[in-house]
């Protein structure tokens, strides 16, 4: 049988300075980071919470949305008129008790603006204006594999060089991208920085960097720059049939102005990734009462586990309830006596039945929970499905509850 999670004992450890709330895409991951930290932050942890797209209720609860933005404005439907902070930039949540010196902060991923920065903080004004122009840095922001999560890390190492100042935070929740596998997330650094230093960007820049060997070069130098550059040049003409002369050019000009970027930030993700990886961080697993993300948290668990890496829970959010203390036999038993009765009666013979479907499911939804996680020693928490969806303050608070054992009471604090 799985084991209990006691959240707040993690929580109330001043050695636990990051949590990680892992999983794949919609199995509320983004709720339960932001109910673990809505909790830390209420027993005292000045806590900075780090969101992957949450829903719109969710993101104005959290202020990272104006209530007034358009629909579909989404983390980029700015708000709080021209003074306000930007969704990315950390917000000072309102209506969070800091009875007990805590406070929450909330900011939305944006992996554009993230790299965005990078580029303005690495080159002069016009060479980055240069590279955020060209064509192909567009769809490396937004598309190419990794860089969410890339821009991910680099958007935590900067929220925990915060701490130790003044407005600094002792505790970071990162909710990260969805993915199958929590270490996209850890290893992404390594592999965005495989690729720029990959072959087949030696290759793009090979005619670059030949042409400027050969033009300094002289004697045997210049010439075997020449030889070496011309066999480059014939790659980069094969590769320029392939993607296209323009195309190819603009391939080369980012990647050639993204190694100076990226140069720095390979020292901070990797000094990042190193604190990801000992006791200061806490990995939490969400997934969802179903054969499909169960089986994927499996997968997970046993992922973090080969690297070393011990989560500290797994979170069963959406799991259901059905009244207490009733016997679903019994129920039935009492059911079946009332159907044949007054309209009263059969009413209430329908109202028995679908708490008998619910026990049934109920127990369904244990059985699988056990058969899937049971044996892997991993403290579980169950979060039952609350009455609508979680858009609020209360509703975070309702979970939170829910992580540390309480039953969830819409509208009351934990």
């Amino acid at each position: 049988m799985e084991r209990g999670w006691d959240v707040d004992a993690l929580l109330d450890d001043p050695g636990v300075e990051v949590v990680v709330c892992a999983g794949s895409g919609g199995v509320g991951k983004t709720t339960t980071a932001a109910a673990i930290a809505l909790r830390a932050a209420e027993r005292g942890r000045r806590v900075a919470v780090l969101t992957v797209d949450p829903a719109r209720r969710l993101a104005q609860a959290l202020g990272t949305e104006d209530p007034a933005a358009p629909p579909g404005a989404g983390s980029d439907g700015g708000g709080g008129g021209a003074d306000a902070p930007a969704p990315d930039e950390p917000r000072r949540v309102p209506g969070v008790d800091s009875s007990r010196g805590g406070s929450l902060d909330a900011l939305v991923l944006d992996a554009r603006r993230t790299l965005d920065g990078l580029v303005d903080s690495a080159l002069p004004p016009a060479r980055a204006a240069a590279v955020k122009a060209n064509p192909v840095y567009a769809s490396l922001a937004t598309s190419f594999s990794g860089t969410q999560e890339y821009m991910a890390m680099e958007r935590l190492g900067q929220l925990r060089a915060g701490r130790g100042t003044p407005a600094g935070w002792d505790l970071v929740v990162v909710d990260t991208p969805p993915s199958r596998s929590a270490l996209d997330f850890l290893d992404a650094p390594t592999r965005l920085a495989s690729f720029l230093d990959g072959r087949f960007a030696r290759l793009l820049m090979a005619p670059v960097r030949f042409a400027g060997s050969a033009r300094t070069g002289g004697g045997l130098r210049a010439a075997g720059g020449r030889v070496v550059g011309a066999l480059a040049g014939g790659a980069a003409a094969a590769m320029d049939r392939v993607l296209g002369g323009r195309l190819l050019r603009d391939v080369q000009a980012l990647v050639e102005g993204l190694d100076e970027v990226f140069g720095g930030f390979r020292d901070r993700a990797e000094a990042t990734s190193a604190a990801l990886r000992d006791s200061r961080t806490a990995f939490v697993v969400v997934t969802a009462p179903e054969t499909e993300p169960l089986a994927e948290a499996v997968f997970l668990v046993d992922r973090l586990r080969s690297a070393r890496l011990s989560p500290a829970a797994v979170v069963v959010n959406r799991a259901a309830r059905a009244a207490e203390g009733l016997d679903a036999a019994a129920a039935q038993r009492a059911a079946a006596s009332l159907r044949g009765g007054t309209a009263v009666q059969r009413q209430a013979a329908q109202v028995l039945d679908l708490q008998v479907e619910l026990l049934e499911r109920v127990e369904r939804e244990r059985r699988l929970v056990t058969e899937h996680l049971g044996a892997s020693g991993t403290a579980t928490a169950l979060v039952p499905s609350l009455d609508g969806d979680v858009a609020d303050l209360a509703g975070l608070r309702a979970v939170g509850a829910a992580l540390a054992g309480a039953a969830p009471r819409p509208g009351a604090p934990a």
